[in-house]
């Protein structure tokens, strides 16, 4: 508590006025990390991240500065010094403090270090025991709590304890030459109850079993066609070929196509895209965001018409709006950036079932892979990691080796059938060397002509 009362004192000493920002950010975080690879223990350890940052924002100048383990007096110092930089100072009413807990039902730090290894491991023998042509697995386990204190110039004062999870498992089957892989992951901001939902077993399971299918799946010719996306696939498309485009930053950089679109048709009709942090136990939730600001759904594209952008405290005082609570950093090190958090196009009314019956050939894309985008143009590619032949409206063999390509305004102008499901995958976004928890979201959609890549 000493150390955020000295962030109090501080921001006073910072405050620039109505015309800009000032706040003071404290983290204390645990981390435990796990990572078992060609059934070694390659990583088993427990670490420990202390230390604040102070900014101040005013016009086109920014300040920011940072200290690890710092004293309350190492606190007023550093204020002392950044206004003597030319930081003017005002008054600062604080507010009375909120206090948010993590709300985890069992809480990470409820296992023991062996514990989580002994756990990753039965996600490693669950995976090589689901197919005899599994020959390699990885494990990735990661989890934190996190402890923020904050307090900005306009007296906001906040202590929120964050639990978050995270797992992945990636399994390599082989057949001679041919070598495919699977891959799964699960995480939220929760506890140790995850694994009641997901459990590793059942991860693992699925992460071999897709990795063993693909060994018989034949290489398809690419081409335009119709494309089906599962919900099950998750929300890739929508976090890259449209999320990034409608942070605050990159738009007023004018590296976003969408930078003079508000208001004007990006989507179909039937195509509502949302970013909601307050979703609970979501990878990318919180109750507020890094800069101390309450989260809520905001509606980025509403019946495929734009409405507006994910907003920093910093980029919506450049803008002279509102945060909408997507001021995020990766720790006290680094700045706040507007970030996507839960990204997600919401169901339509459309029976997933018919989608497909209704579709005479074409692709059924069931796990995305890896991809990326330009924001500047809204191009984008990604790699299918599962994907299925339809003929005649039914889903037939695998394939493998695709992609899928196209531009983000293009595509999502095309669609043409929203189901009624909804689908979500988790991960880590980068951005500027800063990585956040993420998870994104769709209904089964079809698009009914995009460039697949496969085979010549």
């Amino acid at each position: 508590m000493k150390r955020l009362e000295a962030g109090m004192a501080a921001v006073a000493l910072l405050s620039p006025g109505p015309a800009g920002l000032a706040d003071f950010f404290d983290e204390q975080s645990k981390h435990t990390s796990v990572l078992i690879e060609d059934g070694r223990v390659e990583t088993a350890a427990e670490s420990m991240t202390d230390g604040i940052s102070l900014r101040v924002h005013g016009g086109e100048l920014t300040r920011f500065a940072n200290l690890t383990c710092p004293s309350p007096a190492d606190i007023a110092r550093l204020a002392s010094q950044m206004k003597n930089a030319g930081a003017p100072g005002g008054p600062v009413l604080f507010n009375e403090l909120v206090k948010i807990g993590h709300g985890a039902a069992k809480p990470v730090d409820s296992l023991d270090l062996p514990a989580k290894v002994a756990l990753c491991r039965l996600a490693e023998e669950a995976a090589r025991k689901a197919h005899p042509s599994i020959v390699q697995v990885t494990v990735n386990y990661h989890d934190q709590l996190r402890l923020v204190g904050l307090a900005t110039e306009s007296g906001m004062v906040l202590e929120q304890l964050q639990s978050a999870l995270f797992i992945s498992v990636l399994a390599v089957a082989a057949d001679g030459d041919n070598v495919q892989t699977g891959y799964e992951s699960a995480g939220g901001s929760l506890g140790l109850e995850l694994f009641e939902v997901e459990p590793v077993v059942e991860l693992a399971r699925r992460a071999a079993l897709r990795a063993a299918s693909l060994l018989t799946a034949r290489r398809a010719r690419g081409g335009v066609m119709p494309v089906v996306l599962a919900a099950e696939a998750g929300g890739t498309m929508v976090h890259e070929a449209v999320g990034h485009g409608l942070e605050a930053d990159l738009v007023a950089q004018g590296q976003s196509i969408y930078k003079e679109m508000i208001g004007a048709p990006v989507a179909a009709e039937t195509i509502t895209v949302i970013d909601d942090p307050s979703l609970p136990g979501k990878r990318g939730s919180y109750a507020f965001d890094d800069e101390g600001v309450k989260s809520s759904p905001t509606v980025l594209i509403d019946k495929g018409i734009l409405t507006g952008w994910l907003h920093s405290r910093q980029t919506a005082a450049d803008e002279g709006g509102e945060s909408t609570g997507n001021g995020r950093r990766e720790s006290y090190l680094s700045p706040p950036l507007p970030r996507m958090s839960n990204t997600m196009i919401m169901p339509g009314s459309d029976d997933p079932a018919a989608i497909i019956k209704d579709t005479h050939s074409g692709l059924y894309v069931t796990r995305m892979g890896g991809g990326e985008v330009n924001t500047l143009t809204g191009e984008f590619v990604f790699e299918v990691a599962e994907g299925y032949l339809i003929e005649n409206g039914v889903v037939c063999e695998p394939l493998r080796g695709l992609t899928m390509a196209g531009n983000g305004p293009e595509v999502l102008s095309t669609i043409d059938r929203v189901g009624s499901d909804q689908g979500f995958g988790v991960g880590t976004c980068g951005k500027d060397g800063q990585g956040a928890p993420v998870s994104d979201a769709q209904p089964t959609i079809r698009i009914p002509r995009i460039l697949v890549g496969g085979e010549v």
